[in-house]
């Protein structure tokens, strides 16, 4: 059985929702559908300038997921661009970020704010009050999440890596 899609962090909605050759009807025209999260790869990557890693950071996936969704975003744009195909945006698994996550501790429950596209994981967090390692989202209602004790993806260098320890509100 597939493990189901974790939801990818985005800025902000699409201002736009479709694109499409000039001077012809869209109901003449073939489609392609971008997702959300499609079109923040290409903005993190084409405008922002991210490294890949750094961008996978902010949407909170592992730097190959990133790729995958980074390498379909550009062969949908290069194909409506070269057949000339309109090009829908819509829909996908996404979140909106904002601009910050909170951060909540297991040992003393303390909650603080973290900015978006920091890159601080809340598995590689320390609790500012009481310097706990059992650090979790706050704010990520409804997302599956790994269990307690498993290892965080990524490591920061030079630095053990910590514990997972995020879980999710059940509602």
């Amino acid at each position: 059985m597939v493990r189901p899609a974790k939801p990818r962090y985005v800025q902000d909605e699409p201002r736009f929702g479709y694109f499409k050759p000039k001077g012809i009807p869209l109901r003449e025209l073939e489609e392609e559908r971008l997702s959300v999260e499609e079109l923040e790869a290409l903005r993190l990557i084409d405008i922002e300038c991210l490294y890949q890693e750094e961008a996978a950071a902010r949407m909170e996936v592992s730097r190959p997921t990133f790729h995958r969704i980074l390498k379909d975003a550009r062969a949908k744009v290069t194909r409506c661009l070269i057949e000339g195909k309109a090009l829908g945006i819509e829909g996908g698994n996404y979140i909106l970020a904002g601009d910050t996550r909170i951060f909540a501790c297991f040992s003393c429950g303390h909650e603080w704010n973290e900015p978006f596209g920091s890159g601080i994981r809340a598995c590689e967090s320390t609790c500012p009050a009481c310097g706990g390692k059992t650090v979790r989202r706050a704010d990520c209602k409804g997302r599956r999440a790994r269990a307690p004790g498993r290892a965080c993806e990524r490591s920061n260098p030079g630095q053990e890596t910590q514990e997972e320890t995020v879980t999710r509100g059940s509602d």
